[in-house]
């Protein structure tokens, strides 16, 4: 199965092998602290505000698998997204983003935990 997907921006990227961990439907949305402080106007979605409540303007989308290492939650994620016009593009803080569609279909059929690739801004695997 491919899929198109949206990847981290110049100084966003993220590769190595981890492992999805955890999964979820319809994700609440909670920028990291490292966002916030380039961003302020996010400090609203901040964990200790509740984060952004799921929906199809969440951006983190209808589906969110949580990429872990050793263990620990890395932070990225592979995410539906409301902003399908940047699939193909390097434009994330690091995520793999997909079209809602991609990630309900891949939410499916990834188990956890599952392996997963990232090599020199390309998901090689999952």
């Amino acid at each position: 199965m491919r899929y198109g997907v949206g990847l981290g921006r110049a100084g966003f990227e993220w590769s190595g092998r981890g492992v999805i961990q955890w999964k979820q439907e319809w994700p609440t949305w909670t920028p990291p602290a490292e966002m916030i402080a380039r961003q302020p106007e996010l400090e609203k979605y901040s964990a200790e505000n509740g984060g952004m409540a799921p929906g199809l303007n969440n951006p983190l989308g209808a589906r969110a698998l949580y990429i872990f290492q050793d263990g620990e939650d890395t932070l990225y994620r592979l995410h539906g997204t409301p902003e399908y016009w940047t699939i193909g593009k390097a434009v994330s803080s690091g995520c793999v983003r997909l079209m809602n569609q991609d990630i309900i279909d891949l939410y499916k059929r990834v188990p956890t935990p599952s392996p997963i690739i990232v090599r020199s801004g390309a998901l090689t695997s999952v």
